[in-house]
């Protein structure tokens, strides 16, 4: 049977979540409820008690109660209910989450459902849903539904939102179980991640019709941060066959100060769970910004250029890429899984060509020789490719090597074209 865990606050939400519960029985569903009240005593409601929370964030309830710090208590709150969510569910016991509440009660829930996979249902009632979501939600899918009216009491307009609620996340939760336990792992397993941008587009465009011929699915993240992070998200989540990571841009985001940065933890997430990837420099010759008068003014004596009336790209130096090359390095040989490395000797990006904008060799190759150096003796095939990222044939020979690392062979070609 579907099970649905409701993650909420009892000592201020025991009736919404005691109605919540039937309406989810009445459904046909399990429930499992856990209090992350500090203040709760489980109103006899609860399955997982607040204590056990508490204990799970590797302290006591009642250590919370006496410090009466309401901000260390929903930390730790929240990072219990995270573990005790994820860990529900890598045992099979949760096939969906559901959370009430207002603006602390959902940042205390909304923790434990970005502790989740992506694909496992998730839904957050809240308070503010209709403002800015973007800590609630991360990159994870939660799904939000505004309250309309505060989580304070049961009355003719929180019940239709709530009832709505329950029989979205039962409807959810009864799908999902089917899924997880026939025919989903068929249709993952030939999951491909790829990163691109518009400057790398024809290459990955190349690679990606290549794959799909032989038989897999690629899903494309654009690299504008957030984009980075949802494939990081779904590379933690294993349910990626591959990751083809051509377009590694954020990092220079990240190391110079853009806009666009996915974070000090891009390019981590496959390496850890031993997912193999191919990975290249795509686009690490720029660094975003908005209009031309948001550039900051330490950047003025730099290569600047407009690449449309919102986004201004700035040439990354020849240091800075020798550090973007050095990170890439150390990040790719700590990985579990197999890894090789395809670098385009003439041109990182569509703009990073001969007669380009943003045409510097020698940048280029203090990036390219950084890599190399940081990979000797390690088990990552570096592939110097004769020819621009964009040129006909690098795409299709990143795409191919990746295939034969998921299969598990070693016969990778490492030149550019057929």
């Amino acid at each position: 049977m579907a099970t649905v865990v409701l993650v909420g606050t009892l000592d201020t939400k025991e009736q919404e979540y005691r109605w919540l519960r039937d309406r989810l029985v009445e459904a046909g569903c399990e429930v499992t409820v856990v209090d992350v009240g500090t203040f709760s005593d489980g109103a006899g409601l609860a399955d997982v008690g607040s204590r056990t929370v508490a204990e799970a964030a590797g302290t006591e309830l009642g250590t919370l109660r006496e410090a009466r710090d309401r901000g260390a208590a929903m930390e730790a709150m929240a990072a219990g209910a995270a573990r005790i969510v994820r860990e529900s569910y890598d045992r099979g016991a949760l096939h969906a989450v559901l959370a009430v509440g207002g603006s602390s009660g959902s940042a205390v829930a909304a923790r434990a459902l970005r502790a989740l996979p992506i694909g496992v249902p998730k839904l957050l009632v809240s308070t503010m849903a209709s403002g800015d979501v973007g800590p609630y939600v991360g990159e994870a899918d939660v799904t939000l539904m505004y309250s309309v009216v505060d989580i304070s009491g049961l009355n003719s307009i929180s019940r239709a939102v709530l009832g709505n609620a329950a029989a979205a996340v039962a409807g959810m939760a009864l799908r999902y179980e089917r899924a997880r336990a026939g025919e989903a792992a068929q249709e993952t397993n030939r999951l491909i991640g790829a990163t691109m941008f518009g400057v790398t587009t024809p290459a990955v465009d190349e690679a990606r019709e290549h794959l799909t011929a032989l038989g897999y699915e690629v899903v494309v993240f654009h690299a504008t941060g957030s984009g980075g992070r949802a494939m990081e998200a779904l590379a933690e989540s294993g349910l990626l066959a591959g990751v083809l990571d051509l377009t590694t841009t954020e990092l220079a985001d990240d190391l110079v100060g853009g806009v666009l940065s996915a974070g000090p933890h891009r390019l981590e997430a496959a390496g850890r769970r031993g997912i193999p990837q191919v990975v290249s420099v795509g686009a690490l010759d720029m660094v975003n910004f908005g209009p031309r008068d948001s550039v900051p003014d330490r950047f003025n004596d730099r290569l600047l250029y407009v690449h449309n009336p919102t986004v201004t790209l700035m040439r990354t130096t020849r240091t800075e890429m020798a550090t973007l090359g050095a990170r890439i390095a150390e990040k790719l040989a700590a990985a579990t899984g197999p890894v090789e490395v395809f670098l385009p000797i003439e041109g990182v990006s569509a703009i990073d060509v001969a007669g380009g904008p943003f045409e510097d060799a020698e940048a280029d190759a203090a990036c390219f020789q950084a890599l190399a150096k940081g990979l000797a003796g390690s088990e990552v095939a570096v592939h110097e490719i004769d020819a621009a990222i964009n040129d006909p044939g690098f795409g299709r020979s990143a795409a191919q090597a990746l295939h034969e690392l998921i299969i598990g062979t070693n016969s990778v070609p490492t030149t550019s074209g057929g």
